[in-house]
């Protein structure tokens, strides 16, 4: 019981986040939060401060007890450039093996923080979506994108492995060893509709719906069974390391944990009554 007391005791409401390097606004209820990378001048590229912010905040979330779903977007008709050529790039070639090895972790532990955490992650991609902002698309568990959208994983074009923030492994689970292994090598750019016929995209939309569908996706995905759809992602990522056996124990266990929930026997209740379930993620 005093385990139950001191988790409850971390859950806290999100809504009134305030974000240093980046745009943070929730729905009035709080179930919906996005970000939106908010430096359009230059396509919205990441600093040092804004990797670093990004990682902390979806590792609180977990803790979160009103955000249910996140959206991550870009201002200005563009995701993410990626990287700042002049506040990282140039920095990292006067840095000492010790400080390029802690960087390239932290960029790595903000991917491993989008993982997770239990909420859905909704990418909005339109524009330029190239190196650590096509990771950041990349490492969501649903992408909307815009005819515009162009996705590059360029790391290659500045003298870099393909090999950065879980590349290697991410992207040919998403889109197959073949087509992953030419844009790596290549660092050419993912047309919006190679991304959508290769499973990058979900869907695609104009540049005015793409916000608002995304949005709208992440809000059905909010008002749903939000403690099995923390299951859903979790298994999602381990059962990449799982044989068969395991993964299908592993969902024997997780369905029947599910199954002790009050969302499930409201479920039961609502097509009893032949009325739509109100989920309240418990």
């Amino acid at each position: 019981m005093q385990q139950v007391h001191t988790m409850a005791h971390h859950q806290r409401p999100f809504r009134g986040y305030t974000a240093r390097n980046f745009l943070w606004e929730t729905s009035e209820d709080g179930k919906v939060a996005t970000i939106t990378l908010n430096r359009p001048e230059r396509k919205n590229p990441l600093t040092f401060d804004s990797y670093a912010e990004l990682r902390d905040l979806f590792r609180d979330l977990c803790y979160a007890s009103d955000v249910k779903t996140v959206v991550i977007t870009g201002a200005g008709g563009n995701f993410c450039s990626g990287g700042d050529v002049h506040e990282i790039i140039g920095p990292l070639t006067q840095m000492d093996m010790p400080g390029l090895l802690a960087f390239t972790r932290m960029t790595g532990d903000l991917i491993k923080a989008m993982r997770a955490c239990p909420q859905p992650i909704v990418a909005a991609v339109d524009g330029i979506c190239a190196g650590a902002g096509a990771m950041i698309a990349l490492a969501s568990d649903m992408r909307i994108g815009t005819p515009r959208a162009k996705t590059a994983f360029l790391f290659t074009r500045v003298g870099l492995a393909g090999a950065d923030m879980g590349a290697c492994t991410l992207l040919p689970r998403t889109i197959g060893q073949g087509r992953a292994s030419e844009l790596l090598f290549t660092g050419r750019s993912m047309t919006s509709d190679e991304g959508l016929s290769w499973g990058f995209f979900s869907s695609l939309a104009e540049s005015d719906d793409m916000l608002p569908a995304a949005q709208s996706l992440a809000r059905q995905l909010a008002d749903g069974p939000t403690f099995a759809h923390g299951m859903t992602k979790k298994l999602l990522h381990q059962e990449w390391n799982m044989g068969l056996d395991e993964a299908i124990e592993a969902e024997a266990e997780a369905q029947a944990i599910c199954m002790q929930t009050k969302d499930f026997k409201r479920a039961y209740e609502a097509f009893a009554a032949k009325t739509k379930p109100v989920f309240e993620g418990d």
